[in-house]
């Protein structure tokens, strides 16, 4: 492997982990149950999904490209998105709404006046903590519906953002109850464990573990991990010195000049200088433009 200790399983929050675990035809049932556990709709639960084309282009020329990890559709015809957010990243709540936008808009109706929609499901893994002290710290699930500020009923019900902060599930094996408890942990720790812990005897869980034994892999699959591996550690590196390097010019920019805007200039110099290694290393226009806040013509001049 490329790191100095062995792993057994796969690491999830990689491209190729996350997929090859939740995104493919063989491996639904564990998507199934996973959403199951986390979706808390335990009156109408998921039977059967459909896998739908990940990429999704906009209306009209110059729309942005949606992609997402995983998009399926249930046997209720509503709509699921289940993406792994790797790190914090400028615009991520603009990005979310962006991507929930084109499973509704492909519903619209063809020549009909009857707006009918089916429900639409965005349920991201993040590998970090809303900034600011947003939620409590023991708090790691939120459910996002658009409900009336007055009262906080629920105005509509059709469209649900389902958030997990990876993080803060701190609960030790010993510590698990629930389903949505054990697909947490399993999650979080995969790349870290030896042995299938006891707690994860459910029958669903023994094939979560064969799925993700590097072991049972061909050496093509191994090469294609391995390359996935090093992409989303370049990804985390990058994004770790883009903040680093964006305080401490700014903080320099802002002492010489003696006012705000020197922080402002200085991480922009930053922004820029990240810009053009991230595009370097392959990252895609709308990738860096989320990471540094710059903007897509100005990448493509540098």
């Amino acid at each position: 492997m490329t790191d100095d200790k062995i792993e057994k399983y796969i690491n999830p929050y990689t491209d190729f982990g996350f997929k090859r675990l939740f995104g493919t035809e063989m491996n639904k049932d564990l998507l199934i149950s996973f959403l199951n556990s986390i979706l808390g709709i335990d009156d109408n639960p998921i039977r059967d999904v459909k896998y739908l084309n990940s990429e999704r282009l906009g209306e009209g020329i110059g729309d942005r490209k949606s992609v997402f990890d995983v998009y399926c559709e249930t046997e209720n015809h509503g709509k699921l998105i289940v993406e792994m957010q790797k790190a914090e990243q400028r615009f991520f709540k603009d990005r979310s709404i962006y991507y929930a936008a084109a499973p509704i808009r492909e519903q619209a109706p063809r020549g009909k006046g009857d707006y009918h929609l089916e429900n639409v499901y965005t349920v991201g893994l993040l590998d970090f903590v809303f900034p600011n002290n947003e939620y409590p710290e023991h708090n790691f699930r939120h459910e996002i519906k658009l409900k009336d500020v007055e009262d906080n009923h629920v105005f509509y019900d059709k469209l649900t953002f389902i958030y997990l902060e990876m993080p803060k599930f701190t609960k030790t094996e010993d510590e698990l109850e629930t389903m949505t408890d054990k697909w947490m942990y399993a999650i979080r720790n995969l790349s870290r464990l030896l042995d299938r812990p006891k707690a994860l005897q459910d029958r669903i869980f023994t094939k979560f573990f064969e799925q993700a034994e590097i072991a049972r892999y061909t050496a093509e699959e191994r090469l294609e991990y391995e390359e996935s591996v090093k992409n989303y550690r370049d990804y985390i590196n990058v994004l770790e010195t883009a903040h680093h390097k964006g305080y401490e010019t700014g903080v320099e920019e802002g002492r010489i000049q003696g006012r705000a805007e020197g922080i402002e200039t200085g991480m922009n110099k930053a922004n820029v200088e990240n810009a053009r290694k991230m595009k370097q290393k392959g990252f895609s226009l709308e990738d860096i433009a989320e990471i540094t806040g710059l903007d897509k013509h100005q990448i493509e001049a540098l």
